[in-house]
C-alpha cells in the first residue's frame, strides 16, 4: 500500500487532506497515511515507518523553529527514494532560499485546486523508485536520555533520578537542558503540552 505523511501544523488541514486522499472519486487505489504537526516526530515516522510520500506545509512551522537549519532533519530523512512534496500556506525569503539549496521534490502553493494536486500525487506514485536505501534508524534520544525523560515526565525528584543513575544531580540538569534541545522545547512545561496528532491507516 502506498504510504504519506501529512506535516501540517494546522490540524484542520491534516484532517481534510486525509478525507480527501481517502475518497475513492480522487484515487483508485487506498493509501495508508499518518498526519503529525510536530517536525521532530515526523522525522522519526519517515525513518521508521519509510513512507513513499510525503507533504509537508513547512512555511506553517515558521514562527515555531529557532533557525532555518532546524528543518534539515526533514530533508535528510527522506533522502533519494521518499518523495518530499512542498504544500506551502504562505511565502518566505528564508525557506525559500533554503529550498532553492536542498531541493524538494516539487513545491506547490495550498491554494492549488484540488485535480492539480491530485496531478501531482498520482506523478509522484508514478515516479516512484523501484528500490530504497538502507537505512540505519538512530534513535532522537540515548538510552539514558530516555530512561531521564521517563522520570522526568512521572515527576521524579532530580536527586532521585541521580541516585537511580549513579550520577551527580548536576549532571540530570544536563542531560535535561540536551533532552530539551533535542526535542526542540523552550522550556520543560512543552513537554507536558499533548500534541495534536491524526493517524488512519
Amino acid at each position: 500500500m502506498y504510504k504519506i505523511l501529512l506535516i501540517d501544523h494546522c490540524y484542520f488541514s491534516r484532517l481534510g487532506m486525509v478525507g480527501w486522499l481517502n475518497h475513492s472519486e480522487y484515487f483508485e487505489a487506498p493509501f495508508a497515511i499518518t498526519a503529525t504537526d510536530h517536525l521532530l516526530r515526523a522525522r522519526e515516522y519517515i525513518l521508521q515507518w519509510q513512507p513513499d510520500l510525503v507533504v509537508a506545509d513547512l512555511h506553517s512551522f515558521m514562527s515555531d523553529i529557532h533557525h532555518i537549519s532546524q528543518l534539515s532533519s526533514i530533508f535528510a530523512a527522506c533522502g533519494k527514494y521518499t518523495r518530499l512534496l512542498l504544500l506551502q500556506s504562505g511565502t518566505s525569503e528564508a525557506l525559500e532560499h533554503y529550498c532553492e539549496t536542498h531541493k524538494p521534490w516539487k513545491t506547490v502553493e495550498k491554494s492549488i485546486p484540488l485535480g492539480n494536486l491530485q496531478t501531482v500525487i498520482e506523478e509522484a506514485m508514478q515516479t516512484q523508485p523501484l528500490t530504497r536505501e538502507a537505512r540505519t534508524v538512530t534513535s532522537l534520544l540515548t538510552l539514558r536520555e530516555e530512561r531521564i525523560l521517563k522520570w522526568w515526565t512521572d515527576g521524579i525528584a532530580n536527586e532521585v533520578i541521580a541516585r537511580n543513575m549513579g550520577i551527580a544531580v548536576k549532571t540530570v540538569y544536563t542531560y535535561k537542558r540536551n533532552i530539551r534541545m533535542k526535542l526542540g522545547v523552550d522550556n520543560r512545561f512543552s513537554l507536558f503540552v499533548p500534541q495534536q496528532e491524526l493517524r488512519v491507516e
